[in-house]
């Protein structure tokens, strides 16, 4: 077996967790592809792969090992597809990750048109609001709300996303409505959140004409995660600032009330990441367009 099968059926083991669903879908003894692995991981000097008598899981090597081999495998497919008919259309599968909300209020609505337009590309879709390795967990592509870090990672700006500053309704019975930025100083309280990365809590921001204004409150809460920041909120317990998509139906409902209009938090930029390609894949360009095209239409 060459090295690109052997990568293949190294990605198979991973995705299915398993020696033998992973021989009968690629068609081989069980005896091939257990040597297979031996041999893969004495030429690399490192364990691969963790056998327990329930599933196979990736060691950390092998993790970084499996992405390698996705982008990899990518390359030879896309390759390859360069020399196929022009008129061929796009195929193949593609790994993304998306915020969780956006997904299920924008993208998987839309899907049923681009499969209808792309009808051989398939999706293998996460949804997460946090971190995610691309190079590492071998993921094609990502969109992402809000400032990014500095990355090897491509970035395609889509737009920008408008916030809103808001309480709930019963925090605002207890505490009265602020009308300026200097009220919310005079007994107001914020549920605190704290970065998932670099676990620094941020201040509420404003722009105040074109200026930001950053304003600490006291809170006594804080989270990194964005349904328990939604929470808390709608519990009373503080202040918040959301992207208004997000909170649209609580504010349509009166359950929550925007505050501060007049000075509004800055609006967060709407991004989609993907790896540096020699020659980027034909599925990953056409889906990358799609998600500018229908995330655009919403913002």
């Amino acid at each position: 077996m060459d090295r690109l099968d052997a990568m293949r059926l190294f990605t198979r083991i991973v995705e299915l967790g398993s020696f033998t669903a992973a021989a009968d879908h690629l068609n081989l003894p069980r005896a091939t592809v257990t040597h297979t692995v031996k041999r893969l991981e004495a030429r690399l000097g490192a364990q691969l792969l963790q056998r327990t008598t329930r599933r196979v899981r990736a060691t950390r090597e092998g993790e970084a090992y499996y992405g390698h081999c996705v982008r990899l495998l990518a390359d030879v497919e896309a390759v390859e597809a360069d020399f196929r008919q022009a008129s061929a259309q796009p195929r193949g599968r593609l790994r993304i990750d998306l915020p969780t909300l956006m997904a299920r209020l924008w993208l998987i609505p839309a899907l049923p048109a681009f499969f209808a337009r792309y009808p051989l590309i398939d999706l293998d879709i996460g949804t997460s609001d946090g971190f995610v390795d691309l190079l590492r967990e071998g993921v094609d592509c990502v969109v992402r709300v809000g400032q990014l870090p500095d990355s090897s990672l491509v970035g395609r700006s889509i737009g920008n996303l408008g916030q809103v500053s808001l309480a709930s309704a019963s925090y605002i019975r207890r505490h009265g409505t602020p009308r300026t930025l200097a009220d919310l100083l005079k007994g107001h309280y914020a549920v605190n959140w704290a970065s998932p990365t670099t676990h620094r809590v941020e201040p509420l921001e404003f722009m105040v004409g074109r200026k930001r204004r950053e304003v600490t409150l006291p809170g006594q809460v804080t989270v990194s995660g964005v349904e328990a920041y939604m929470a808390c909120v709608e519990a009373g317990l503080g202040i918040a600032q959301f992207p208004r998509y997000r909170v649209a139906d609580g504010l349509a409902s009166g359950q929550l009330k925007e505050i501060l209009s007049s000075t509004p938090p800055p609006s967060l930029p709407v991004t989609v990441l993907y790896p540096p390609h020699r020659q980027m894949p034909a599925r990953l360009r056409v889906f990358v367009d799609w998600l500018v095209e229908v995330i655009g239409k919403q913002l």
